[in-house]
């Protein structure tokens, strides 16, 4: 049996391809990449911005901290190196981001939320989070579907997106090519930049996920379903999950 956590986490895992070299943030990111590299991406490269490259855990890192990431990484450099000669290069083919705000052209906010000189809430803030957005091939973005979340206009752009006219003049890289929630998936829409419902998870219905976003959600003219996950991806995610050892 599935909830929406394993729904999301599952799909998002899907996406690497084996091969790949991805950067991996912390949260449900860190999940799903562990997953896809102990499922159907065995040769994906994982990359933490700690600078651990090719890491290859045993277990579920707790933070890009980790000993077990340095101790089977194939390298480990130092974090401007990381950002300059990694990310800044153009090496990862994709980002897993997470985000506290994110608005309909794909703009993240993790810095605050209000006023940026009076806030409600301080977040954890930017970390390396601008340049991954900025640069990597493909950013997918996992983060649970709610109108905290999804809001007509973010507090504060702390990771760059889309616009209504493009992105060009504002970071070289792809942008958010998929957002991953525990209702569906999203795409921007070739036209218009905009992110638009192109996926729903099983049981998952087109009414739920505009009632869980704070903008007029678009869908597309064909809406595909998302495969359940199987009993083996569900089998090591929760290996995962209770940090058992697994051996690749």
């Amino acid at each position: 049996m599935s909830d929406s956590a394993d729904l999301m986490n599952v799909a998002a895992a899907r996406e690497l391809h084996d091969g790949d070299v991805c950067l991996v943030g912390v949260g449900p990111p860190n999940l799903a990449a562990n997953l896809a590299r102990h499922t159907h991406a065995p040769n994906c490269r994982l990359v933490y911005e700690s600078g651990a490259i090719d890491a290859k855990p045993h277990r579920l890192p707790l933070s890009i901290g980790d000993d077990d990431l340095a101790a089977t990484a194939t390298a480990v450099v130092s974090v401007p190196e990381m950002f300059n000669y990694w990310v800044g290069a153009g090496r990862i083919d994709i980002g897993f981001l997470g985000a506290a705000q994110i608005d309909r052209f794909g703009n993240i906010n993790t810095t605050v939320i209000g006023d940026h000189e009076h806030p409600t809430t301080r977040l954890p803030g930017a970390g390396g989070a601008p340049e991954i957005a900025a640069n990597a091939g493909r950013v997918i973005v996992i983060v649970k579907q709610s109108l905290r979340t999804f809001v007509e206009r973010v507090d504060f752009i702390t990771s760059v997106g889309f616009g209504p006219t493009g992105r060009e003049r504002q970071a070289p890289g792809a942008g958010p090519t998929l957002v991953i929630t525990d209702h569906g998936v999203l795409e921007p829409d070739p036209q218009t930049n905009e992110l638009t419902l192109t996926r729903l998870h099983p049981s998952v219905t087109v009414e739920q996920a505009r009632a869980a976003t704070g903008w007029e959600l678009k869908v597309a003219d064909s809406i595909e379903i998302v495969p359940p996950p199987t009993a083996h991806e569900l089998d090591v995610l929760r290996r995962l999950r209770a940090r058992e050892v697994i051996h690749a």
